[in-house]
């Protein structure tokens, strides 16, 4: 298929694809006028990269995925390499989460003292 038709297919733009493919995620052959042409298995690969970055895999994270899918694997998920970077990605939001609790555990704090600030200057007169 043509590089327009994979795009509607996957539901992306061929400027996606192109971009995909400079980074060696998609593979596409060339017909003899010189046009990009995709093998239907590239669709699953377009579809992994999409829901791999909306859930906010990098391209170098998604690597690994993709050549789960080319090794013949019905999931990009179930190989080594692919479990290591999910392993990885986790840890990341969980320390991701702990910063955030650090920070709102902070405001909390901060929040207190301003109103307790607030209180005792305004105790004597109206704020």
């Amino acid at each position: 298929m043509l590089i327009g038709e994979l795009a509607e297919r996957a539901g992306t733009s061929a400027r996606a694809l192109r971009y995909y493919e400079t980074h060696g995620l998609l593979r596409a052959g060339r017909s003899a006028n010189g046009y990009r042409v995709y093998d239907d298995a590239e669709l699953r690969v377009v579809r992994e990269i999409r829901a791999l970055l909306a859930v906010g895999f990098g391209l170098d994270d998604i690597r690994p995925f993709v050549d789960c899918l080319r090794a013949g694997h019905p999931s990009g998920d179930v190989c080594p390499d692919s479990v290591a970077v999910l392993r990885r990605k986790i840890a990341e939001v969980d320390a991701g989460i702990e910063r955030m609790r650090e920070v709102r555990e902070r405001l909390r704090g901060q929040l207190t003292i301003a109103i307790e600030s607030r209180e005792s200057t305004c105790s004597s007169r109206i704020c």
